[in-house]
């Protein structure tokens, strides 16, 4: 026995590095995972620049388990703002930003090493509404001639669109009528029914809100009247997509399934689904908001950022004056990951 014992101390010796080690390897963020859905789940985290029906894809996909069927056990932190969303991704707070994709090309044209890369687009159309303080159905932009209006926040996509349209409308955002962007985001509904205002640029579930309260009513479509834009879009550092392609791949898949779900089934099922990630809001809001994005063919079929929504992009970031330098599509958009999962 006493010329084995070395054997058994150098067994157990291995088999104890192989229980300390096992399922310890690198992981997205810092986290502790094996980073394979057949074994132990990826944690990721994922910061969005908000929590809105508008993005039901992303919801439904948690909802039905899209994401641990891929193997990604996923957290979402709201950061209440672009600019938020991409100071917690460029920390390493967050493994993933949801934002709008502008803010990627602010980023390039400020020097960054590690460039933030779209790999995936869920809305084609943008997600607010104009609110009247009482029903216009005749609603023209010409309307808001001489008026104030509560809009967003300067270089911020619902800003930008906002003046796209008007300046489509043969409007002067900056002559013919006020816009205040004083309001931080999320508190503009708050000021328009205390009084601020004769219209207010308001997301989901406000602009609704607003009509129950009967202290407003929606006037006009930005997503419809802007056509085709790339409002939001998924994105992370250049160097976290290539350390972490199978986790990227993974993550959109489950996105992808999200997208599929959305276009092939009615508000209502939509609703019920996506009910448990808003319960202060109740079914019937969330179905007639599902219905209303649902109707205007908020979310894309599939989820590739092309070029002609990326040039779309620049075209609109320079009609607001907010493009110092155009960035090469190549270099801030990955299509591979979305291309794949739409097979």
């Amino acid at each position: 026995m006493k010329k084995r014992q070395p054997r058994i101390l150098a067994a157990l010796a291995l088999a104890l590095v192989l229980l300390l080690t096992a399922g310890c390897g690198p992981s997205p963020g810092g986290h502790t995972s094996s980073g394979s859905s057949a074994e132990s789940p990826v944690r990721l985290t994922l910061n969005e620049v908000a929590h809105s029906i508008f993005y039901a894809p992303l919801y439904v996909a948690v909802e039905e388990g899209y994401f641990a069927e891929e193997g990604v056990e996923l957290t979402i932190i709201t950061g209440f703002g672009a600019d938020k969303t991409m100071t917690a991704l460029l920390s390493g707070e967050a493994d993933i930003g949801f934002m709008g994709p502008e803010t990627t090309v602010y980023t390039y044209n400020e020097g960054a090493q590690d460039l933030v890369v779209n790999f995936a687009q869920l809305t084609q159309r943008a997600g607010n509404f104009l609110v009247a303080r009482k029903p216009m159905p005749d609603f023209a932009w010409s309307d808001l001639t001489g008026k104030t209006v509560l809009g967003g926040r300067k270089g911020g996509m619902p800003q930008m669109v906002f003046e796209y349209i008007l300046k489509k409308n043969n409007m002067n955002p900056g002559a013919d009528l006020t816009i205040d962007q004083s309001i931080d985001f999320g508190s503009t509904a708050a000021a328009f029914s205390g009084g601020m205002g004769d219209f207010s640029v308001e997301f989901e579930p406000a602009a609704t809100a607003l009509e129950q309260e009967g202290a407003g009513y929606v006037a006009a479509s930005l997503g419809v009247d802007s056509g085709y834009v790339p409002y939001t879009a998924f994105s992370a550092k250049d160097s976290f997509i290539k350390d972490h392609p199978e986790v990227i791949q993974s993550f959109t898949n489950a996105l992808q399934k999200g997208m599929d779900y959305v276009n092939s089934h009615d508000p209502e099922e939509i609703a019920r689904v996506i009910a448990p990630q808003f319960a202060e809001t109740d079914l019937d809001t969330v179905t007639a908001i599902v219905a209303r994005y649902h109707g205007q063919e908020t979310w894309k079929a599939d989820l590739i950022f092309t070029q002609d929504s990326y040039d779309l992009l620049l075209h609109i970031l320079q009609e607001a004056g907010e493009l110092t330098d155009s960035p090469p599509y190549e270099e801030l958009v990955n299509t591979a990951y979305a291309a794949e999962a739409a097979k």
